[in-house]
């Protein structure tokens, strides 16, 4: 007699809650429907269900988010790094307080004590209906510039996952892996480590529609944003053996809505907005408008934060991360998040004389192109990247001469710049990773940076 195992996954939903409403009427019909064909129905989600970007995410530190994945009882978790990298630790450390499903995570650790998050397993180990050993591993992304600054220790998933692997051999009789790693990791993995019978995949937003079968390892991925919902189904045999698997997956625009989904999805994003709006900054004499190619006020605040912050006399930002205008009047939190709704930080950068002139010089090379420039992905939610702009930098092209802070530079010098941790990711500046010495500012997002300022420079209350 055989038996039969359907798992339904979700990942890369990135607070799109949009799809919310479908996604959780199909997975809680799909999983009543697969139950009565003799199906024992498992529900994972692969990372990045939340995304800040989102204002009910912002505003409850992504706390609304877990209470929504609560709805359909997942037996399993793992993170992303919208989780890991987005929260402080503190808000990391409470995020799961109210789950009723397990976080599974084996590749982060606490960095000051060295042990295993409170509100996540290793592993999991589930015993089906018919004596079947399961057993789940999580691993994600191991940003090992990042997680540190905010007081976590990632662990290459290549050391992490045949430690593993040694310590529960024997201990399984079917192993699933949650892995917010990415494709190409998840290949690798399954050439590597044929003892996974399915990698549930993410992070790279892959779609693979029938899963990819390597080296009798499965592979899936649902795309991002809820596009998707994955299926698969496994049959054992009577000695808990796998003798066949297949994936597949529904689009979700293709389920059929309800007249209420509407005010639902309007809903979250309300009750976000309402809540941020409750939280007052500054109170504005003037409108701030928003001005891609040429730059202006808000650009200039936001350099004057940035270097504050990181304590420099010269900063450097683009004009197209502030989306909207500032209407003049009280300023809220709401506003600053719809200004600049990016995951980014300030960071400060230290170059000696040849070094910073050699990054002038790359800006004034891409300066053009830029300032129309398309901006998509690396967590940029503006349309175009915009002007460049400058504070305590000044190029002479005539005499082809950097001054910083009104003086010329010398080679030798070193010089602190306050930019953001994006420039380090993006292709334009070279520089700033090949010679910079960077230290990035993860305890504020952009946005704390400029409203924390904007409340000093233009109070609630007059003095």
């Amino acid at each position: 007699m055989t038996e039969k195992l359907a798992i339904l996954h979700t990942n890369d939903m990135h607070s799109h809650l949009e799809n919310w409403p479908k996604i959780r009427r199909y997975i809680n019909n799909q999983r009543a429907k697969l139950e009565a064909d003799g199906y024992q129905v498992l529900v994972f989600d692969i990372g990045d269900a939340l995304d800040r970007a989102h204002p009910l995410t912002e505003a409850t530190d992504g706390q609304a988010n877990v209470k929504i994945m609560n709805e359909v009882h997942y037996d399993a978790a793992t993170i992303g790094n919208n989780e890991g990298l987005t929260n402080t630790h503190s808000q990391m450390d409470h995020l799961y307080d109210h789950a009723n499903f397990d976080v599974i995570l084996g590749n982060l650790k606490d960095l000051k004590t060295g042990e295993q998050p409170h509100w996540a397993k290793p592993v999991k180990r589930i015993v089906t209906n018919q004596g079947t050993r399961i057993m789940i591993m999580g691993f994600t992304a191991p940003y090992i510039l990042t997680y540190p600054l905010v007081g976590w220790n990632p662990i290459d998933d290549q050391v992490a996952i045949p430690e593993m692997l040694k310590q529960h051999t024997g201990e399984y009789d079917v192993l699933f892996m949650l892995s917010h790693l990415g494709i190409g990791s998840d290949r690798a993995n399954a050439a590597k480590y044929p003892e996974f019978d399915v990698i549930f995949g993410s992070h790279t937003h892959h779609l693979l529609a029938n899963g990819e079968l390597d080296n009798e390892t499965l592979l899936t991925g649902c795309q991002k944003w809820g596009h998707y919902v994955g299926t698969v189904k496994m049959e054992l045999d009577d000695e808990h053996h796998v003798i066949s698997k297949q994936a597949s997956v529904v689009k979700t625009a293709d389920l059929p809505a309800l007249a209420s989904d509407q005010a639902e999805i309007d809903g979250y994003e309300q009750e976000g907005e309402q809540l941020l709006a409750s939280r007052k900054v500054a109170k504005i004499d003037h409108s701030m408008k928003k001005d891609w190619i040429n730059g202006g006020e808000l650009s200039q605040i936001g350099l004057a934060a940035m270097k504050q912050k990181a304590n420099t006399k010269a900063a450097m930002i683009n004009a197209g991360l502030f989306i909207t205008d500032l209407p003049a009047g009280v300023v809220d939190k709401n506003q600053i998040h719809q200004l600049l709704p990016h995951s980014m930080h300030v960071m400060k950068t230290t170059l000696n004389g040849y070094n910073l002139w050699r990054l002038v010089r790359e800006i004034e090379k891409n300066k053009r192109f830029l300032s129309r420039f398309p901006q998509k992905g690396m967590g940029f939610r503006g349309e175009i990247f915009g002007k460049i702009e400058l504070s305590g930098i000044e190029y002479d092209p005539k005499n082809d001469l950097v001054k910083f802070d009104g003086q010329v530079i010398s080679n030798e010098k070193r010089y602190e710049i306050a930019l953001l941790d994006h420039y380090l990711f993006v292709p334009f500046f070279p520089t700033v990773s090949i010679a910079g010495d960077n230290y990035m500012y993860y305890d504020q997002p952009l946005r704390d940076v400029f409203s924390d300022y904007l409340s000093v420079q233009f109070p609630l209350t007059s003095k």
